[in-house]
């Protein structure tokens, strides 16, 4: 039995193992996003802060990712993947570990912005060795496997979190946290010899100019736009669809989180079935167009049309699969347009607008439910996915080609 799993472990692609790898630290970035939230009442008891006190620290987060991500995508190109995201795990380590150790709400705000430097890595750093150890045939899988273990992390921080609270308190749960990610940190420096490095670009056509002039580009321009209107989209539904459905339908709020748990759970096996697709079709922009298209008429039928609960857990459920299977062909788009050895500083840049999405979103759907339009919260989220369908359906190639040509 030994001598078959030795064999059995010898045939698998080493790329298999490199993509476990990869996605273990991407489950980490998507549990860090979501360590305060589950944590806010406990946080707010200790301190004695107000909510809108305690979210100076996740502010400090966004927009500190916001404003460095694009040059840690640089970094990526320039230094190399693998030890900037060993780097990131243990930033993000470091600062919620000192976080759940300190007695002062400042430094818990500052500790928020150490980690918000070490969330800048992930997205780079990990398309970036993606798409240089997995064969183009299996890229598109490589994509949604990578997007599921993210959304995976997202669904089990709240819980875990709230586990390791009652046995520990608030404090010992941030720890916990911590140690997650120093784990995962000593994992990837363990197995680091299985990640090789892409090797570096030349000089000459490395330099800053060229580099701008690459992200600056109409398609770059693009991507970034559509990075934009999916976290519009997804701020929408995950953030207001609760409160919107029960101002707007009096939806119970027991069967609204069943809508927005069905909504979530089944985006993530959408993200598997789209990863699929993304390997055996070349017409991403297509593939991204119909998904948007169905997502965007369903949640039009929740604005305009007066639903019973379970027909609107079942268009909840059916618009998140739609909207999970868009997101390998939206990996894939970025990288048909991205120049080899660019990886890094392109992924960067333009999965900087989800930080970007994710600071406009709570304003303007609170501004919305503020002055009474539930109904808008649905026909902004339809109206983005419009928005969307048109960044993926005209992709000039042109500007991109001429960048890289000109660096």
């Amino acid at each position: 039995m030994t001598e078959a799993t030795e064999i059995l472990a010898k045939r698998r692609p080493k790329h298999v193992r490199i993509v476990g790898l990869i996605c273990s630290a991407h489950f980490v970035s998507h549990y860090y996003v979501l360590v305060l939230p589950p944590l806010f009442p406990f946080v707010r008891a200790e301190y004695g802060v107000s909510y809108t006190e305690i979210g100076l620290a996740m502010a400090a987060f966004n927009v500190v990712s916001a404003v460095l991500q694009t040059p840690a995508g640089f970094l990526v190109d320039w230094l190399g993947a693998r030890a900037l995201l060993i780097a990131g795990l243990l930033f993000g380590a470091v600062a919620f570990t000192v976080a759940g150790m300190a007695h002062s709400f400042w430094l818990l705000v500052v500790m928020f912005g150490l980690a918000g430097v070490g969330n800048t890595v992930y997205h780079p750093a990990d398309y970036a060795l993606l798409s240089h150890h997995v064969p183009p045939r299996q890229i598109g899988q490589a994509f949604s496997v990578h997007t599921f273990a993210g959304i995976l992390g997202s669904a089990i921080a709240p819980g875990s979190l709230l586990l390791m609270q009652s046995l520990w308190g608030w404090r010992g749960a941030f720890i916990g946290a911590g140690v997650l990610g120093f784990a995962v940190a000593a994992f990837l420096v363990a197995m680091s010899e299985d990640i090789e490095e892409p090797a570096a670009a030349p000089r000459k056509v490395d330099t800053k100019t060229a580099s701008w002039r690459i992200l600056l580009s109409s398609p770059i321009l693009l991507n970034l736009l559509f990075f934009v209107l999916l976290a519009l989209m997804s701020g929408g539904l995950s953030n207001f669809s609760v409160v919107a459905l029960g101002a707007l339908e009096q939806t119970p709020v027991a069967m609204a989180n069943a809508a927005l748990s069905c909504h979530l759970l089944l985006s993530a096996v959408g993200v598997l079935i789209g990863g699929l697709i993304a390997a055996r079709t070349s017409y991403h922009g297509t593939v991204a167009a119909i998904g948007l298209t169905v997502l965007a008429g369903f949640i039009l039928v929740i604005a305009t049309v007066g639903l019973g609960p379970w027909q609107l857990v079942m268009i909840m459920g059916v618009a998140g699969l739609f909207f999970g299977a868009v997101m390998p062909s939206r990996d894939m788009i970025v990288r048909e347009a991205t120049p080899a050895g660019s990886f890094g500083k392109v992924f960067g840049f333009v999965t900087t607008g989800f930080n970007l999405g994710g600071i406009i979103s709570p304003l303007m759907y609170g501004a919305i439910m503020d002055r009474g339009h539930p109904q808008w919260v649905f026909l902004v989220v339809a109206a983005s996915a419009v928005a969307a369908i048109a960044t993926v359906v005209w992709r000039p190639r042109r500007a991109i080609m001429s960048a890289a040509s000109a660096a």
